[in-house]
């Protein structure tokens, strides 16, 4: 098999799988144990869940069934934004780990930056990075701005930014910027929910390299040096995006690809989210 096992080395030196499994929206309990059993078993080592998936016990539950020896795991999990806060993202972030059965997450992150919230948020991450109880700080969905003023208090940069990021939203200015400050950029939403596996150019690029359009996508994230966490309940997909080590997009392919960017998101603004 052509599993992809490369690794992305944080600001820290932590050393964070640069594919792994995003489990938003499996909610059914049995297919969602099935699903992350599956893709450890056939190789994958991380696993992208959060408080608001409600799936956390279930991503624990397959974990401890794989017999994988959790150091050889990296599992991540996020603050939902009615947890933010300095107290509350410790009262969240314990909660958290019961679900899960561990004593440790290799990555937490905050979900969103809710106004007035997220500063604080970030300074609870940090403690517990302080307290060893995560072995990398993060954030998700945080534009430039959101990031200045997370800078404006932190002792610890955040070391991951996780975005909405795929073709037809390359966020080439936020992704300079994190990369300028040590932030390793991890793209959520990878195939765009599935609307590019009709796109012309990707299907022309995946017949060239006998690959589906969604393969040659998780290559190009992973040529940008990004970390991709896509997602899938289905064996097959699960064991197709992974299995992305055997070809290589060339610069011309990458540019192609890069040229469909149009600033379309599939999922909210984080500058217009509602708190929920």
């Amino acid at each position: 098999m052509n599993i992809f096992d490369g690794m992305v080395t944080l600001s820290n030196g932590v050393n964070m799988p640069q594919l792994g499994l995003g489990v938003y929206k499996m909610t059914d309990s049995e297919e969602t144990i099935r699903a992350i059993s599956y893709a450890l078993e056939v190789g994958c080592k991380a696993i992208d869940t959060a408080a608001i998936y409600e799936n956390e016990k279930e991503t624990g539950e397959a974990i401890r069934q794989s017999g994988i020896p959790r150091d050889q795991l990296f599992i991540t999990s996020k603050v939902w934004n009615t947890d933010q806060g300095y107290d509350a993202t410790l009262r969240a972030f314990e909660a958290s780990l019961e679900r899960l059965g561990m004593d440790y997450l290799d990555l937490y992150l905050t979900h969103w930056p809710v106004a007035d919230k997220f500063v604080d948020t970030y300074r609870a991450i940090e403690r517990l990075y302080e307290e060893k109880l995560i072995r990398a700080t993060g954030v998700s969905n945080h534009h430039i701005h959101h990031l200045e003023e997370v800078f404006n208090v932190a002792n610890v940069k955040p070391m991951v930014n996780q975005i909405e990021l795929h073709p037809r939203l390359t966020q080439e200015p936020l992704r300079n910027f994190c990369n300028e400050h040590g932030i390793a950029v991890t793209s959520w939403s990878p195939l765009a929910r599935g609307q590019l596996m009709e796109e012309p150019t990707l299907q022309q690029i995946g017949l060239t390299y006998g690959k589906t359009p969604a393969q040659v996508i998780i290559r190009w994230h992973l040529q940008h040096g990004l970390i991709v966490i896509p997602k899938s309940v289905t064996p097959a997909r699960i064991l197709s995006n992974i299995s992305v080590n055997d070809f290589e997009l060339t610069p011309e392919d990458m540019m192609k690809i890069d040229a469909l960017n149009r600033d379309e998101r599939t999922g909210t603004n984080p500058e217009k989210f509602d708190e929920e």
